[in-house]
């Protein structure tokens, strides 16, 4: 196989085996929320940004393709996509997951030392020596006294995996040393920090309950420390390195995700305190920022999981402003958003601790407002609307809020509730909104009039103006990774003579699998070619919906179309000669030989 030479770590027969135990839509259902419609599975594509999903997955073909941006493969071919994995990488985490032992040969040993891979396995051993100090040492105390004083259960503490932090220098530098890790290596996956005096190594957190941070699978790769003391920074949380982006990461996803996707929502929260302490709660679908506003890319990430979102910030202005922005990040992604509003001077930690798990679920999540009502609530703060002007501008600026909104019922909904408010003719505001109304699409369609236009035309090109040529190619490759036969009458009758340079290779890499005795398994297949191009474009021709059953005069009119393109290239050749002829003599035996030509073809 090309991808196991390549590798040349991995025997073929357990490849083999990882390959038929794994179902692509599990594995892809951890990165992106899927939905069956028909026989194939749909979803947001993780490759690309996209309000409406084109991503698609085949559970019977175990293959995937986006129609949006072309990306496509199989299972092994995703993780690496999508994680950066090489082959063996992909193949080790597929074989866990499926529960194989996976023998890796001695070419593979400098993998288990990569960078990446040793700053995982730090962070893993940091978060037990942590986990370990909280709960079973004497160094401990101090943290377990200050989570018993938040009100953290010992369910919650195991759940998160929360540690403490001893008030030393060395704890965990010492045993990282004992264990073979790099220090230096540490140092710049954040676990310790280097000092200018003699350039040796100290531990980065100290006194401090520790909160893990996992990447979407569930790995650590960061901590939030949170000072038991007077320590400053009150939180203290992980430096950006390799395996840790802030602006990628969302708090507790991995374990939130099956509770998002089974209630198709997500609540969104400020810190990982917060978290914690609604999961307590019962609120077991909340994520959180890392000390940082929401960014586009973790928007993203939600939307894949999850259509609606409640965010549950502070109550303070910094958290009231934040809320603002994130819901119109949100709103941007595609998400239907909703803001949890929490008392004056109260964060969602503070509220369970001071009125219990049922009050925060009914008074707080339970009563959250829908967008527009909160961004009226935000725009009249600080405002005195008994002043006139005051007033006026208030009532402008939520017309231009109303105009924003995409269904009528909601415009009218809220155009009545300011009318009755100010005691405003409910007709005289639906001009005024029509106008503001009017005034945007016109922006909006002189912004992107052109881009759209490019848009369509060249999708246009690509899906529905192929040669005929071109799409007798595809459906015919298409027939031919489903039926062994059909590729069988191909090979005699015009072998790999197809006209593109992709079909062409497709072709022949096709004829050696089936001539090594393989039956038809378009995901097999698939798995065999190196190129990853290739396998985006096999993907693609796998997933085309065919006729199941192909007439004899199908596969003939196919393959015709393939036989005399060529043939037209030719013709328009010389069409092209004919014109540029001034010989008078010379040009009409040039007319007759295309005469002559085209009786052929017809």
């Amino acid at each position: 196989m090309v991808m196991l030479n390549m590798s040349g770590r991995i025997p073929e027969e357990k490849i083999e085996q990882i390959r038929k135990s794994t179902d692509i839509v599990e594995v892809i259902s951890d990165y992106v929320q899927l939905k069956k419609q028909g026989r194939q599975y749909i979803g947001l594509c993780p490759f690309h940004g996209e309000k409406s999903p084109s991503f698609s997955v085949s559970q019977d073909k175990q293959l995937y393709h986006c129609f949006g941006c072309g990306a496509g493969g199989n299972v092994f071919s995703f993780l690496m996509e999508h994680e950066g994995y090489t082959f063996v990488d992909a193949a080790k985490d597929l074989a866990g997951r499926a529960n194989i032992d996976l023998p890796v040969q001695s070419q593979g040993e400098t993998n288990r030392h990569s960078p990446t891979k040793m700053m995982i396995d730090g962070h893993e051993l940091a978060s037990k020596l942590y986990h370990h100090v909280l709960t079973l040492t004497e160094e401990g105390a101090g943290g377990r006294e200050y989570a018993k004083s938040r009100k953290f259960t010992k369910e919650q503490l195991e759940h998160f995996q929360i540690g403490f932090a001893p008030n030393r220098w060395d704890s965990l530098k010492i045993i990282l040393d004992k264990r073979g890790f790099s220090l230096e290596m540490m140092a710049k996956a954040g676990l310790l920090g280097i000092r200018e005096s003699d350039n040796g190594y100290y531990d980065r957190f100290r006194n401090r309950l520790m909160f893990p941070i996992w990447d979407n699978q569930g790995k650590v790769i960061a901590f939030g420390g949170r000072s038991i003391g007077s320590d400053k920074p009150k939180y203290l949380n992980s430096a950006e390195t390799p395996i840790f982006h802030k602006s990628n990461t969302l708090y507790a996803l991995h374990l939130a995700r099956p509770y998002i996707r089974k209630e198709n929502a997500a609540i969104l929260f400020e810190g990982y305190v917060d978290v914690v302490a609604a999961w307590g709660a019962g609120i077991t679908n909340g994520v959180a920022t890392l000390g940082t506003s929401l960014t586009q890319e973790q928007a993203k990430v939600l939307r894949r999981n999850a259509e609606n979102v409640t965010i549950c910030y502070d109550s303070d202005r910094a958290g009231v402003d934040a809320a603002f922005r994130s819901a119109t990040i949100l709103e941007e992604a595609g998400c239907h958003v909703k803001i949890a509003l929490m008392p004056e001077g109260l964060d969602p930690d503070d509220f369970i601790r001071e009125f219990g798990a049922e009050r925060f679920k009914t008074d707080v999540i339970g009563a959250s407002l829908s967008l527009m009502a909160f961004k009226m609530r935000f725009l009249r703060k600080g405002r005195n609307l008994q002043d006139e002007g005051e007033r006026l501008r208030y009532i402008e600026e939520v017309l231009r809020e109303i105009s924003s909104l995409k269904r009528a019922v909601e415009r009218d909904h809220y155009l009545r509730q300011l009318a009755d408010e100010f005691s405003l003719s409910l007709e005289a505001l639906k001009q005024e909104q029509f106008q503001l109304y009017r005034a945007k699409k016109q922006q909006q369609a002189g912004k992107s009039e052109q881009p759209i236009k490019r848009h369509a035309t060249k999708a246009l090109n690509q899906k529905k103006l192929l040669p005929a040529y071109k799409n007798a190619e595809r459906l015919l490759l298409a027939h031919m990774m489903r039926d062994i036969e059909i590729a069988e009458q191909v090979q005699e009758r015009i072998g790999g003579a197809f006209n593109v340079d992709e079909h062409h290779a497709i072709a022949a890499y096709l004829f050696a699998y089936y001539g090594e005795g393989n039956e038809a398994d378009p995901s097999q297949f698939v798995n065999r070619l190196e190129d990853p191009d290739l396998m985006r474009v096999a993907s693609e021709l796998a997933m085309l919906s065919v006729n199941e059953e192909c007439s004899e005069q199908e596969l003939i009119d196919y393959m015709k179309q393939i036989e005399n393109y060529p043939k037209w290239v030719d013709i328009q050749q010389k069409e092209i000669l004919m014109k540029q002829e001034h010989d008078p003599v010379a040009a009409a035996k040039l007319k007759m030989e295309i005469i002559q030509m085209k009786k052929q073809l017809h």
